[in-house]
């Protein structure tokens, strides 16, 4: 019989864990690690987002969850994959600005700037050795959510805070500017 999995609670901004450095993993193939992994699934899985970090629920553990879906990544799916004592390394200096959401931010959005191409490393869920690439959505992912380990919500990355609101609001002025770019064209 397997155990019940269990649905976490998000840690919001103001929440002391989100602005603490998240402590190493000594031994990723614990249970207790297997365990906050099958949980921060199913965490993940009932609210429907691209990715957690442990200390977003509560854990002050450097461990994430992610996945990519292909729609946000050229065509190109990246499955769900843990990655534990995570680290993250700009190939170059190019940056890119972009809108990002944040489960511990719930109803907020906004425009940040991140490197386009990173090189990761970590151990898996197993505690085997694993590395790569991530550009364009996949490595904004991967900072979003290893930033969580480091202590730092998006709002500390942005540049301009004119460009941070309510999701619904900013949803609605976009959609109007698109709207009159498209009459404007048409």
């Amino acid at each position: 019989m397997s155990e019940a999995m269990s649905i976490l609670k998000i840690a919001r901004m103001g929440h002391p864990v989100l602005a603490s450095v998240a402590r190493p993993v000594d031994d990723p193939t614990a249970p207790v690690i297997r365990r906050l992994l099958v949980d921060m699934l199913e965490t993940l899985d009932d609210i429907g987002g691209v990715g957690l970090a442990a200390p977003q629920v509560h854990v002050p553990l450097r461990v994430v969850l992610y996945q990519v879906p292909a729609a946000r990544n050229e065509g190109q799916a990246i499955p769900l994959r843990a990655l534990i004592n995570p680290v993250l390394e700009p190939l170059d200096d190019t940056m890119a600005e972009d809108w990002e959401a944040c489960l511990s931010l719930p109803g907020l959005m906004g425009r940040v700037p991140r490197h386009t191409r990173i090189r990761w490393r970590g151990r898996a869920g197993d505690g085997s050795p694993v590395e790569g690439v991530a550009e364009g959505f996949h490595a904004r992912v991967l900072q979003h959510e290893c930033d969580h380990l480091d202590g730092v919500l998006y709002p500390q990355r942005m540049t301009d805070m004119a460009a941070f609101g309510f999701a619904e609001e900013v949803r609605a002025r976009l959609a109007a500017v698109a709207s009159v770019q498209g009459s404007a064209r048409g």
